[in-house]
């Protein structure tokens, strides 16, 4: 009987051995691009508990170089990839930072989610009729923020009564059959020195979901002054 025990143990400890040294693996990399820098982005997105629209606003300018902007570009093409607006929420302008935002409107929180974030679901669906039969093959490479095209839209301004930095034109850029292809966010918007997307496809709109000027290539950004 003691025999027998330690043969088990020997096979157990030799299959725990094994199964640890199949799991071991490193994670793939995506790289994500700012007009100066070039920045690693990680395989899945971070989370935070404190919500940061609760906390007040700052005029740090953001910066497209920083752990939490890549985690919500991974997040965005996530969404796009998957054509639900719910894993892109992390990238999108904070609900209750429009509700500090937007003092000169009746109902900002109807407004955030019956507008904006109905408009952004309809442009995710919109890009991801861009990839393909398969949407999974494209791969995101780079996201370009014309941080030079940063301006700051003062209090008083389309009814808000915070001030933020807003930048258009930025350009999401990826790799589909062997070739490079992008397309624009149409303007994100700052919250506490953190860039977020408040228009993804279009800013003024026709109807239904819209890409920004998809192109083959990078695409170039130009200067826009928007609310």
């Amino acid at each position: 009987m003691i025999a027998a025990a330690a043969v088990t143990a020997v096979v157990v400890n030799a299959l725990q051995s094994s199964s640890s040294s199949t799991n071991a693996r490193s994670a793939p990399a995506i790289r994500a691009a700012t007009t100066t820098t070039t920045t690693t982005l990680p395989p899945t997105t971070t989370t935070t508990t404190t919500d940061p629209g609760m906390l007040p606003q700052t005029m740090q300018f953001p910066s497209s170089g920083t752990p939490q902007f890549t985690a919500e570009m991974t997040a965005l093409w996530q969404g796009i990839v998957q054509d639900s607006v719910t894993p892109a929420m992390p990238a999108f302008f904070p609900q209750s930072a429009y509700g500090q935002l937007k003092t000169g409107i009746a109902d900002p929180s109807g407004d955030w989610q019956n507008r904006l974030v109905a408009d952004y679901a309809l442009d995710i669906g919109a890009a991801h009729a861009l990839l393909g039969p398969d949407p999974a093959q494209a791969m995101l490479a780079t996201v370009s923020v014309p941080e030079q095209y940063g301006h700051w839209i003062p209090p008083g301004v389309c009814a808000n009564g915070i001030g933020y930095y807003e930048v258009a034109n930025s350009r999401v850029v990826y790799q589909l059959d062997g070739q490079t292809r992008s397309f624009g966010i149409a303007s994100m918007i700052s919250w506490r020195g953190v860039w977020y997307v408040v228009h993804l496809g279009a800013i003024l709109r026709s109807g239904g979901g819209e890409v920004d000027e998809p192109a083959i290539g990078t695409g170039t950004s130009a200067p826009s002054e928007t609310c």
